[in-house]
């Protein structure tokens, strides 16, 4: 039977998490974690030398994030199926990753069951959201594009949520450009656009705001 079990590469940057997910797999006859590991890098190279049948990304990660590494995957990959598991607000990422190129999207506060559900469903090469997600990416669909979100965040490109996510996260613009392979003038520009968008006036409110939303999101992982 250990012959036919489906590989699963975890990727996320908390030890407590990669355990718990490689307990809840290897419960499972027909799944086994093949490994474990917390940055994009490392990500890239387990994918390549250990080949999984899936691979379990968080959005947040060391060295990098989980959306570049989606969309390298997915080029690199094409056929891999791909769950986002992240505390990161569903209605926020879940549409943004799956056109980067993820298979599924899950809150870590769902139900083991549900998770095992959304595995085996990616796994088996169908797509993964929740209900809520899906109606909302349904009504998008059937206003033909006018559908306007009320939430400010949504006015964001992914390239700017990356950065917001980073300065919440406490990086600076530097460390925040080495993050993503970006010049600092760049990462500076992005700062510039999401300030505009978010209706900020300088950059000691736009930091304060990243930090309340990146907390928010934290509490409600927890």
């Amino acid at each position: 039977m250990s012959g036919m079990k489906r590989r699963v590469l975890i990727v996320d940057d908390h030890p407590i998490v990669r355990q718990g997910l490689r307990r809840l797999i290897e419960q499972e006859e027909d799944l086994a974690a093949c490994g474990e590991v917390e940055t994009a890098r490392d990500a890239k190279l387990a994918i390549r030398d250990l080949k999984p049948d899936a691979v379990i990304v968080d959005i947040s990660l060391r060295q990098g994030d989980g959306i570049e590494l989606v969309k390298d995957s997915r080029a690199h990959y094409p056929s891999l199926p791909i769950l986002v598991l992240s505390m990161h607000e569903e209605t926020i990422y879940a549409e943004r990753m799956l056109s980067a190129g993820a298979n599924g999207y899950i809150m870590k506060q769902a139900a083991s069951d549900q998770f095992l559900v959304a595995l085996r469903r990616v796994l088996d090469g169908g797509i993964y959201v929740s209900e809520a997600v899906g109606n909302s990416m349904i009504q998008k669909f059937a206003s033909g594009g006018s559908y306007i979100s009320a939430n400010p965040i949504d006015r964001l490109s992914n390239r700017e949520l990356q950065i917001l996510h980073m300065i919440g996260k406490g990086l600076s613009t530097r460390q925040a450009a080495e993050a993503l392979n970006l010049s600092v003038k760049t990462v500076e520009s992005h700062r510039q656009r999401i300030k505009r968008k978010l209706n900020l006036n300088t950059g000691s409110q736009l930091v304060q705001y990243a930090v309340n939303w990146f907390s928010g999101r934290e509490a409600t992982a927890r």
